[in-house]
């Protein structure tokens, strides 16, 4: 046995042993169902997940304490559920709360981890976890492989507004549709950057037949009551509302009820 001096130096590394026990960790865990009365078990507290499909790893991410696990877990299953061609009772998930992060990106190293194993989170690849990209990317082209071009928003979601002897205005029943679908809805403002919607928004009355109804069919009351210089369109992953007269190669044109 080397002789010790008075003075040594220790150089551990804690990423590399903390992704150890990670993974580990994750191996023995089983999966549960990513739905409400599963999730809201969870302390909604930091920490890293993985979601599946089909029994598959596609999906690793993390959380800090202010949008803990619960929420964002929350939010993913709210999201699949307004997807197309995704089953709902495909999905399960595992989730470990990690009670100090360090400087390190814990997310980063799973992902690179089992980017190498025969189980890549093809998810993180795709745009699952993505916002809104904006206005300057609404005639995107995407690619066959992202999660909006496999799993479009799901249009015939049934949704209830409220309505004032069934008539509202188009700015507030777009306003409840951003507010109640886990797909965006994004419509023009006053100015390019002003988060209040445009005057014609506010001034067109839509009348609905009933308080329930599919998010196409209000879609299509609304385009109705806003005329011709309006335009709704519905893109793989979320739906716009803008004055113009534009082709987006990606998009479906609502045309009026």
């Amino acid at each position: 046995m080397p002789t010790r001096q008075c003075f040594e130096e220790l150089e551990f590394d804690l990423p590399s042993a903390l992704l150890s026990q990670l993974v580990s960790l994750f191996d023995e865990m089983p999966e549960g169902p990513l739905e409400a009365a599963a999730v809201q078990a969870i302390d909604d507290a930091q920490g890293v997940y993985q979601l599946f499909f089909n029994g598959t790893l596609v999906y690793i991410g993390k959380t800090d304490a202010e949008a803990g696990l619960r929420a964002r877990l929350l939010r993913h299953s709210t999201k699949i559920r307004s997807r197309r061609n995704l089953a709902h009772d495909t999905i399960g998930f595992k989730a470990v709360r990690v009670f100090v992060f360090t400087a390190m990106d814990l997310e980063e190293l799973l992902i690179k981890h089992y980017k190498a194993s025969h189980t890549p989170p093809t998810w993180n690849l795709s745009g699952f976890g993505s916002n809104d990209p904006g206005r300057n990317r609404d005639h995107t082209i995407l690619k066959p492989d992202h999660f909006d071009k496999k799993y479009p928003i799901d249009l015939d979601l049934v949704v209830e507004l409220a309505t004032t002897d069934g008539r509202a205005s188009a700015a507030d029943l777009l306003t409840q549709l951003k507010g109640q679908l886990a797909y965006n809805i994004r419509f023009e403002g006053k100015t390019s950057k002003s988060k209040h919607p445009h005057p014609d928004l506010e001034a067109a009355k839509v009348w609905l037949p009933t308080s329930t109804d599919t998010v196409m069919n209000i879609l299509r009351r609304i385009k109705a009551a806003l005329g011709s210089e309006w335009q709704i369109t519905a893109l793989p992953g979320y739906v716009i509302a803008y004055r113009e007269n534009t082709t987006y190669k990606e998009g479906l044109t609502i045309e009026p009820i």
